[in-house]
């Protein structure tokens, strides 16, 4: 059963911009990610490396700080679906949590078993003795997860939009400033 929303349901700010903080990273990492290697060698290619690095480090802090914060201070509402959508939400957002979460840990094992230089300034350290073919391991579960990542994302998305315009039920004023 889907209920209609009362316009004061809606997250605390700081939850809002966790949320959305964490949708745009994501983004850029993906898009980072699926094109970087498209630039040629040289000090672009690894400046755009180093971007994706840089931003997957703080899209690690972001998760901590969301579910230390959801835990501790955010607003809790009440369910937008009963039943089984309420089970199959409650599912997608744990999903997107752990995908996110084991996108990030993989990037950063796969950073340190390389042993990436950001922009020349700092290095990762390496834990790895450079085997390509579990480099090629550690990047294909990086990818995995970050594609998997991606889909759930956008499933979530288009359950959201629906809600909010097909069943009208103004779900989406949940997740505003």
């Amino acid at each position: 059963m889907v209920r209609m929303m009362k316009s004061a349901e809606h997250y605390d700010v700081t939850t809002v911009w966790l949320h959305w903080i964490t949708v745009i990273l994501v983004a850029v990492l993906w898009v980072a990610g699926q094109t970087a290697d498209l630039i040629p060698r040289g000090p672009l290619r690894t400046g755009a490396w180093s971007i994706h690095v840089v931003l997957g480090f703080l899209t690690a802090f972001v998760l901590v700080t969301r579910v230390a914060w959801r835990a501790q201070f955010g607003r809790v509402l009440p369910p937008a679906d009963s039943g089984a959508f309420y089970v199959i939400a409650k599912l997608a957002h744990y999903a997107l949590y752990v995908l996110i979460g084991i996108a990030v840990i993989s990037g950063i094992i796969n950073a340190s078993y390389r042993g990436f230089n950001i922009f020349g300034l700092w290095g990762v350290p390496q834990f790895g003795d450079g085997n390509a073919d579990i480099r090629r391991s550690i990047n294909g579960w990086h990818e995995l997860a970050a594609n998997a990542l991606i889909v759930t994302a956008g499933i979530h998305a288009l359950a959201a939009l629906g809600h909010h315009y097909v069943l009208r039920d103004r779900l989406l004023d949940r997740m505003r400033l």
